[in-house]
């Protein structure tokens, strides 16, 4: 199983649609090793670390350095093609972002579950900020974390016994 799935990952690589294309203008210079890694984004479960990301991609044959790995994910995230999230650790987690979309979602600091969250007041109360004070080009960052309901049954049921 772990071969077909590193089979996709590298075939969705190499395959050429029109999002990871137009992704890939929006990040600068298209190589293959970017094409490489925003492939493996793409096909990555849920949100993932540049050494995880990294680490699956040596494991399916690529040479791709770990520097590349972190860059190409950086562009993304700057060009808005990537959401971000820190870890309890501060380590930053990558996911793929499928539309021009900002969205926000509450992520399960054990098992990594990520659920969209509704984010219209959010999105209002950072542009009335932006029009009060006068700045323009205001980007933010919302993280909402916690443990889902099915990690903290686990937890109790494990104190129970």
């Amino acid at each position: 199983m772990a071969d077909d799935r590193q089979q996709a990952m590298m075939q969705q690589a190499t395959t050429t649609t029109h999002d990871t294309v137009h992704d890939m203008a929006l990040i600068g210079r298209a190589t293959q090793q970017r094409a490489v890694v925003l492939g493996a984004l793409v096909v990555a479960e849920g949100f993932v670390s540049a050494q995880a990301l990294h680490k699956r991609l040596v494991a399916g044959g690529s040479s791709v350095g770990l520097s590349t790995v972190y860059r190409t994910l950086t562009a993304l995230a700057e060009a808005g093609r990537a959401d971000i999230f820190r870890d309890t650790n501060g380590e930053r987690l990558f996911r793929h972002r499928t539309g021009p979309d900002h969205r926000h979602y509450l992520i399960c600091t054990e098992c990594g579950l990520s659920l969209p969250v509704e984010s219209g007041p959010v999105e209002k109360w950072a542009a009335r900020i932006a029009r009060t004070s006068g700045f323009a080009d205001v980007r933010h960052a919302v993280e909402l974390s916690g443990r889902c309901p099915d990690c903290r049954r686990k937890e109790d049921q494990a104190q129970t016994r």
